[in-house]
This record gives structure tokens, C-alpha cells and sequence, in this order.
């Protein structure tokens, strides 16, 4: 009788076993789309928070996106991090710094302890980021942009939701406090979840059992690709952080939108990024190179739209919706993606935190000089130099990759 119930029990194990690692993955998603949230959230509360304290634009652009210093700072150390601990355990941290950083932003008193405290935030969304690419670099191993594809739909959805609930919570309360304090505690509870659904066999997998990885992997950090992609790294996180970090005061102080009209257009920012499923697919089929050339010149062609074209609503969130796609949506995950297949398997780690620090890295003085620039020069000049420029020099340095020294997985023998 036991010979005769236990194909059954195994294959009841096994439907178990997958609805775990299903809900599983769901939660990492949700928790990437509460990091999204967060990150999101302080650019639309920025005109507020100068109003209150008096903070020039320069100041409120270093404000806005001097969370990327912490990010800086935690990327590459969260990669050794990784060798000691647990990625579930690195992830929960994370997510713990950053969530108590926002709240506690609300009680600054000036320039000095907020810029103090949105630079924590970085440190704890770092730790969670770069925990979150090795898993799902490492749990997708076939298909690694794809992986990488499918978490970013968490900030698709995180900064979609984020900008339009925390302007809901702002008009709602009459206060930037707020919408932090909510989101700080969802931050708090995703804690919890985590450690509830997630299993190590999930979150600490290094490849499919029954994959391997071909040759075409560098044995070190220092190779040809990795220097290429550390590049455009650097160059990305400017353009992308110019955008992200100021775009909202461009909208709320240069073409005086209403603070919700401003927190959609943003919202249809994080809706273009659901496009990273397919894009990654694009990454894995096609050539590295020739994906992330392309993207450039796209994001260059609809950032000059944005700061030299129409200056209504339908438009510029229509253009908000194709840079989101184009930026979030194809640029960071193909990039994130092609960092891990620069190395062999087991500096997966460390190379998506190398990712984590050029990204970030650039973007700390990112609002900072594009806001600088604008109080120069205006905002046409600005997202000219900082978005159009940077994104055409971009693609041009994206065709000195090699994709064929890239990583390919295939069955194992």
C-alpha cells in the first residue's frame, strides 16, 4: 500500500515545494516594489520639504538623490556580505535601514542630519538590491535578464503606486511627513513577511541543479566587459538619476503642474518599466551590445522630447511612459544582467554589486548638477546635457562590448 501511495505523496510534495517557491518569489517582488516606493517618494515631497526649510535647488536636487551615496557605499560590501551570510538575511537588513531611515527623515532639523539620514536609506536599499539581483541572477540562471527582467517589475510597480499613493497622502494629510511614516512602516512589515515565506533553498540557490554555465565568463572582475559596463554604469546612473531625482521638480516648479498631476505623469514612468519581462528576454536572444546601443539613442531621442517638446500633460506622460520602458524598463535590467555574465558563476555576487556602485556611485551628484545647471542655464540646457548627451556618448561606448566573451548557460551533460 505505501509502493502504491507514494507517487502520489511525491507528487503532492512537489506541488507543495513549488507553491512555496512561488509565494516566495511573489514576496521578493513585493519587497523590490516597497524599495521602489521609497526611492520614489521623497523627489515628489521636495518642493514641499525646500518650502519648509528654505533648501535651495542645488540642495534639494543633492537631497533627492544622495540616497545614492549610501548605495555607493554598501554595493561592493554587500557582495563579500553575501559570502558570510545568508541572502535572506542581507535582504531583511536592508530593508530594516531603509525603512527606519525614512521615518526618522521627518524629524530632521535642517539640511545636514536629512542629508545624513536620506544617505542611510541608500545603505539599507543597496544591501536589499544587490541581495535581490544574485537571487534572482542565480535562481534564473538560463535566462538571467529575463530573471532580472521579471524583479524589476516590483519597481515598475513600486514606482508606479509610489509617487501616485504618496501624493494621495500628501494632499490627504497636508504633510511631506506622512506618506514617510506610511511607507517606512509597509517597509517594516515586509520584514516580517520575508522572514515568514522565504526559504534558503530559494533565496541562497546558485544555478539550476541541472544547468551550468559555458565559457566565455572572465575568472576576475578585471576583464574587458566589466570595465565597458562599468562605464556605462556610471554614465546611466547620471542620466537616469538627473531624471528621477529632479523630474518632478522640473514638473512642479518649471511648468507648475499640481503635485498629483505630477505624482501620475511619475506613475506612468513606473508603468513603462512592465516592458523589463520582455526586454530582458531581448537581452538573453540578442546581442548585448546592439540592445543597449539602441536603448541609449531611444532614451536620448525622448529625453530631448521631454525637456524641448510639448509641455502638457497627455505628452509629457506619454513621454514619461517611454523613458520608463526605455531607462528602468530595458537599460538597467540588460546592464545588471550583463554584469553577472562578464564573470564566472560564482562572482555573481560581487559583480552585481560592482553594478549597484557605478549606478549609484554617478547618481549621488546627480540631482545636485543637473539642478545646478539649471539654476545656470534653465532646464532645457540641463536635461540636454545631462540626459540627451550623456545617453548618445552611451551608445557609443555600448558598442565596445564583446558579447561573445559573455557567459551562456546550457544543459549539463
Amino acid at each position: 500500500m505505501d509502493q502504491m501511495t507514494t507517487p502520489s505523496g511525491a507528487a503532492a510534495a512537489r506541488a507543495t515545494d513549488n507553491a512555496i517557491a512561488i509565494a516566495a518569489i511573489a514576496v521578493l517582488i513585493v519587497s523590490y516594489a516597497v524599495n521602489a516606493m521609497d526611492r520614489t517618494l521623497f523627489p515628489l515631497m521636495l518642493t514641499d520639504v525646500r518650502r519648509e526649510y528654505g533648501f535651495s535647488l542645488p540642495q534639494g536636487g543633492l537631497l533627492s538623490t544622495v540616497f545614492t551615496l549610501g548605495m555607493t557605499l554598501a554595493g561592493i560590501p554587500t557582495g563579500y556580505l553575501m559570502s558570510r551570510y545568508s541572502r535572506k538575511a542581507v535582504i531583511q537588513i536592508g530593508i530594516l535601514i531603509y525603512s527606519a531611515a525614512t521615518v526618522i527623515t521627518v524629524i530632521a532639523t535642517g539640511f545636514a542630519d536629512m542629508l545624513l539620514y536620506r544617505t542611510i536609506t541608500g545603505i539599507g536599499e543597496a544591501m536589499q538590491l544587490t541581495a535581490l539581483l544574485a537571487v534572482f541572477s542565480s535562481y534564473f540562471s538560463r535566462n538571467r535578464a529575463a530573471g532580472v527582467g521579471l524583479l524589476n517589475y516590483a519597481y515598475a510597480g513600486g514606482a508606479a503606486i509610489g509617487p501616485w499613493l504618496g501624493a494621495r497622502l500628501l494632499v490627504g494629510y497636508g504633510s511631506w511627513r506622512a506618506p514617510m511614516i506610511a511607507f517606512g512602516l509597509v517597509g517594516f512589515a515586509m520584514m516580517i513577511l520575508i522572514a515568514a515565506v522565504v526559504r534558503p533553498h530559494l533565496s541562497e540557490t546558485r544555478g539550476g541543479e541541472n544547468q551550468t554555465i559555458a565559457s566565455g565568463g572572465a575568472a576576475s572582475l578585471n576583464n574587458h566587459n566589466t570595465i565597458v559596463l562599468a562605464i556605462l554604469s556610471v554614465l546611466f546612473g547620471l542620466a537616469l538619476y538627473g531624471y528621477l531625482g529632479m523630474y518632478p521638480t522640473f514638473l512642479r516648479e518649471h511648468l507648475h503642474f499640481a503635485p498629483s498631476d505630477a505624482g501620475r505623469v511619475m506613475s506612468f514612468y513606473g508603468l513603462g518599466v512592465l516592458v523589463s519581462l520582455f526586454t530582458g528576454w531581448l537581452g538573453d536572444r540578442f546581442s548585448t551590445r546592439l540592445v543597449l546601443a539602441l536603448s541609449f539613442l531611444v532614451a536620448s531621442g525622448v529625453a530631448a522630447l521631454l525637456f524641448n517638446g510639448p509641455v502638457d500633460f497627455a505628452t509629457q506622460g506619454a513621454l514619461s511612459f517611454v523613458l520608463g520602458a526605455t531607462f528602468s524598463g530595458t537599460i538597467f535590467v540588460n546592464l545588471a544582467a550583463s554584469h553577472v555574465k562578464a564573470v564566472a558563476a560564482n562572482l555573481a555576487g560581487r559583480a552585481s554589486g560592482l553594478f549597484v556602485t557605478c549606478v549609484y556611485g554617478s547618481a549621488t551628484v546627480a540631482g545636485y548638477l543637473i539642478g545646478w545647471i539649471a539654476k545656470l542655464s534653465g532646464w532645457t540646457i540641463a536635461g540636454n546635457l545631462q540626459l540627451v548627451a550623456l545617453c548618445i556618448v552611451g551608445a557609443a561606448v555600448a558598442l565596445l562590448l564583446r558579447p561573445e566573451r559573455m557567459a551562456q548557460s546550457r544543459q549539463a551533460a
